[in-house]
């Protein structure tokens, strides 16, 4: 039985796709340790089939954080009794190089974001240089890797002369998941991450256009600007700020939803070439979407057909989008229902082989 360390820098609790992974390797038979850090808000750790270890942390962002991170991480890397060491993007492959060199350990690279060309990083002209020679340097010694999209394969595979595998984010599939909706009110619904670059500033003017409520399920950065939009544009009585619920809950809401927004900012490779989480969340509750025209997703709609795509975060796309769903009721069942189809293909169930067989084809 090989030892796997798996490194990120966030609250384990919140990341639903580590979870996945380590829970399925676990089953295929390896030892999991999965290493992050903890915040003041954190909540006790969850019980897991695997092991989880967490640094208190004295910096809580910034340059001062990574720095203390990294210097802690690679002693704890060097310390620890593990086989294959694996970095979750790249504030995490500088202590896993160098732990895997002197360990003389076997190392991977699981790629979740183009973390180079994501919006935060290329706004900031200095910061995107450092992270670009991060990328540059560490990335060609990691010969072994995957990541999310295929778009970003691409990428990496052309950059840096590797050949990186594909592990989407798919959700487990249940079957019955997803419930007929209740004769309640009929809603919108936006859940994930209330962050800058998810088009909000777009939507909430749209609203106006729309005959139909909207729900917005999450936090985060842009939160408190979402408010305030939703006050400026008299919105109080049609846009509704839910906060954050348990993910269990949010997918039994999402089935009620009548559909579902999955917008994403344009600036970026990283973005465009996305493949978000809610995007086949979205898919799994039963729901058609509006969503980004990228790659990845005209890839996945051209076959499956489960949604509207728009070319531009623009309020006047935006509303012709939802209005095109809600109201061609043709249209809207026929997509509802090639998302029940697309479920039974498109899910962690069918994804996990690909990981399984991954890990045992780098290390048996």
């Amino acid at each position: 039985m090989k030892r796997l360390t798996f490194c990120v820098t966030n609250d384990l609790n919140t990341d639903q796709r580590m979870e996945r992974i380590c829970h399925s390797l676990v089953q295929d038979g390896w030892e999991v340790t999965l290493v992050g850090r903890k915040s003041p808000s954190s909540k006790p750790l969850a019980e897991r089939n695997y092991r989880q270890h967490r640094f208190n942390m004295f910096f809580r962002k910034g340059k001062c954080f990574y720095l203390e991170y990294n210097v802690r991480l690679l002693f704890y890397l060097l310390k620890a009794h593990t086989d294959v060491i694996i970095a979750i993007d790249l504030d995490t492959i500088i202590p896993v190089y160098w732990a895997s060199k002197w360990k003389k350990t076997e190392r991977i690279y699981d790629a979740h974001e183009l973390f180079s060309e994501m919006k935060e990083v290329i706004t900031r002209p200095f910061i995107h240089k450092c992270w670009r020679w991060v990328e540059k340097t560490f990335v060609p010694r990691f010969p072994h890797g995957y990541t999310v999209s295929g778009s970003i394969v691409s990428e990496l595979n052309q950059r840096y002369g590797v050949n990186y595998a594909l592990i989407r984010n798919l959700p487990l599939y249940e079957e019955n998941a997803a419930p007929q909706p209740t004769a309640g009110e009929k809603f919108l619904i936006y859940q994930g991450a209330v962050n800058e670059g998810r088009c909000l500033e777009w939507l909430i003017p749209a609203m106006k256009q729309v005959d139909m409520p909207l729900r917005i399920y999450g936090d985060g950065n842009y939160a408190d600007q979402c408010r305030k939009l939703i006050r400026e544009h008299g919105l109080e009585l049609k846009i509704t700020m839910m906060g954050s619920v348990r993910p269990e809950e949010l997918r039994k809401i999402s089935a009620q939803a009548y559909v579902g927004i999955n917008l994403i900012e344009p600036l970026g490779l990283n973005q465009v070439y996305s493949l978000a989480n809610k995007f086949f969340d979205y898919v799994h509750a039963g729901i058609p979407q509006l969503t980004m025209d990228f790659p990845e997703y005209r890839k996945i709609n051209d076959e499956y057909r489960v949604a509207v795509l728009i070319k531009a975060p623009d309020p006047e796309i935006i509303a012709a989008g939802l209005n095109k769903l809600l109201e061609n009721e043709v249209f809207y069942q026929d997509l509802k229902h090639n998302c029940k189809h697309a479920a039974r293909l498109l899910n962690w169930q069918s994804e996990e082989r690909r990981l399984k067989d991954y890990y045992h084809k780098i290390l048996d």
